[in-house]
């Protein structure tokens, strides 16, 4: 399922004019096009590249993130990870909460959800289902999850404000909203470290790790575009949420934000 960013006649107006696809300025219509395209050249190897970008520490924000989840085992458990096609979050959640949990896996890609797939058949985990969709128009009845989950997705998104008041829509009231996302760095002497490594280290890795560097180039400079942590935190309330807040991690290299459905 796709929605079309374009605009037209009638069109709200944020469905209208330019958004930044990395550093480049493109019409909002032509985003999603572009990003699942990254995508795409970058499935099979994805998770690879996560330990090289973050020096493995992905796998410690995760753990951290699914702790905040807190399925509880025995008690039904519906959750919802959103642009996470090759399972990384999904499958500690599902092992976190046990027989109870199920857990859905929604992404846009299908490269990325036939990695997750073929994961979760390897691994024998039930209880999961891989549903292709957008992130900006879920396919899913109003209150239907207990918990909503997206890593290092948000920022890829063409219309952010409109993916999370879907968040909203589809989680019951008592629901959490958690996002974990990469932050841009202020820290005097790290930010300059940061930016020396993601500009330089990154494309290179990624061109040797996955024969093409230019999708991890735009992947550094989505992260540059990213809002700061506390802009990012008033849009989760503008959504509706309360109780908004965030966590960083690692020097500020990483947040988790979180909302409630109250």
């Amino acid at each position: 399922m796709t929605i079309d960013g374009s605009g037209g006649p009638g069109a709200a107006p944020e469905d209208q004019g330019d958004t930044h696809f990395g550093f480049a300025s493109v019409p909002l219509g032509e985003k999603q096009a572009r990003v699942d395209d990254v995508f795409h050249k970058v499935a099979s190897r994805y998770d690879v590249m996560n330990d090289f970008m973050s020096v493995g520490l992905h796998r410690v924000w995760k753990d951290v993130l699914v702790g905040m989840v807190k399925p509880t085992p025995g008690r039904p458990f519906n959750h919802l990870d959103v642009a996470g096609g090759t399972g990384d979050v999904a499958f500690r959640i599902a092992r976190a909460g046990g027989p109870s949990t199920h857990v859905t896996v929604l992404d846009i890609n299908g490269d990325m959800l036939a990695v997750g797939r073929d994961r979760a058949e390897k691994l024998g985990l039930d209880g999961l289902d891989f549903v292709e969709a957008n992130a900006e128009s879920l396919p899913f009845p109003d209150k239907t999850f207990d918990a909503y989950t997206i890593a290092f997705g948000i920022r890829n998104v063409p219309r952010i404000p409109v993916a999370l008041r879907e968040a909203y829509r589809v989680l019951k009231r008592g629901g959490r909203f958690l996002c974990l996302e990469f932050s841009p760095v202020d820290t005097p002497v790290l930010d300059k470290v940061y930016d020396a490594y993601s500009f330089t280290a990154i494309p290179a890795i990624g061109k040797v790790v996955t024969g093409d560097g230019a999708p991890y180039r735009y992947l550094v400079e989505s992260i540059r575009k990213f809002p700061p942590a506390e802009e990012f935190r008033d849009m989760i309330a503008d959504a509706g949420f309360q109780r908004a807040s965030f966590t960083r991690l690692t020097g500020g290299v990483v947040a988790i934000h979180s909302g409630w459905k109250l």
